[in-house]
């Protein structure tokens, strides 16, 4: 049986960093898929110096070439795409916030400036048209604490429970089994970082990371990594791929591991439901019929 799948992100590259294999996965299972990014990402940190130009303390140009690199993305990834408030002579409602505390942040036009019940109503908008069975989107901490992935579950979170009961697909956030984390970085110490510049990741894991059975669904496809790759590389002021790893403007290794955990979270405090089974079951098995 064929799904629809609505993945809800804050800026281009976060779909296929952080949910990239379930979307090849479903993808290539025949489902439909699409993504939905709030921002343009114009505050995003730029790797290529050929192209530094484009960064916001210089031509403030990053927003349209990123737009430009997520349609090549999903391209390559065969994936569906919008940008929340898109629309003829504009191409996002929202701009990226940056990181909080920075003067980006402060613009009243960023993500995290937003009327949190206008942004929600666009997102509902969206999900009332896609009709998901699942909408999949960040923790409440946002993956890393970035200002527009929090801000981002929060609206998530307020589209779907607006919308009439019975009418309201599951919501799940991308979150990561500690076990898998300390493998992954296992695996980087052994094999090394594959760049000279790159460097191994130390010190406390992100908050996405979390005890074992607080995750209850994954997508485990290591076929579904090249095509994961295949965008990423479309996605060239953000990551630097190479072979199996990839890395953001920090130069610090990640692994391609070809996994990826979920959880659906409670519409009313954005927490993690807990499991009523052991283990974890495929994500499409959180759909509600």
């Amino acid at each position: 049986m064929s799904l629809r799948l609505l993945f809800v992100h804050a800026h281009p590259d976060d779909e296929t960093l952080a949910t990239g294999v379930a979307v090849a996965h479903h993808v290539a299972r025949g489902d439909e898929v699409t993504v939905l990014t709030c921002t343009l990402g114009e505050q995003g940190e730029v790797i290529p110096p050929e192209l530094a130009h484009l960064a916001a303390e210089q031509d403030d140009t990053l927003g349209p070439y990123r737009r430009e690199e997520l349609r090549r993305a999903m391209a390559a990834i065969g994936a569906e795409h919008r940008v929340l408030g898109e629309r003829p002579g504009a191409l996002s409602r929202y701009r990226d916030s940056g990181m909080a505390g920075t003067p980006s942040a402060a613009d009243p036009r960023c993500f995290v400036q937003a009327d949190a019940d206008v942004a929600a109503a666009l997102v509902r908008d969206v999900v009332i048209e896609v009709a998901p069975d699942l909408v999949i989107t960040y923790d409440a901490q946002g993956g890393y604490g970035h200002p527009d992935h929090i801000q981002t579950h929060r609206v998530v979170r307020a589209a779907v429970a607006g919308l009439p009961d019975g009418a309201r697909p599951p919501v799940l956030a991308a979150l990561t089994p500690s076990s898998w984390a300390l493998e992954d970085r296992a695996w980087l110490a052994e094999h090394g970082p594959a760049e000279p510049a790159w460097t191994l990741p130390t010190g406390d894991l992100p908050p996405s990371v979390v005890p074992d059975e607080v995750v209850t669904y994954e997508v485990v496809d290591p076929d579904a990594v090249s095509a994961q790759v295949a965008a990423l590389r479309e996605h060239a002021t953000q990551v630097s791929v190479s072979g199996e790893q990839y890395a953001l403007s920090n130069d610090i290794a990640a692994r391609l591991s070809g996994r990826e955990g979920y959880a659906e979270i409670d519409l009313a405090t954005g927490a993690p439901v807990p499991a009523t089974e052991p283990g974890r079951r495929p994500l499409r098995e959180a759909v509600r019929r």
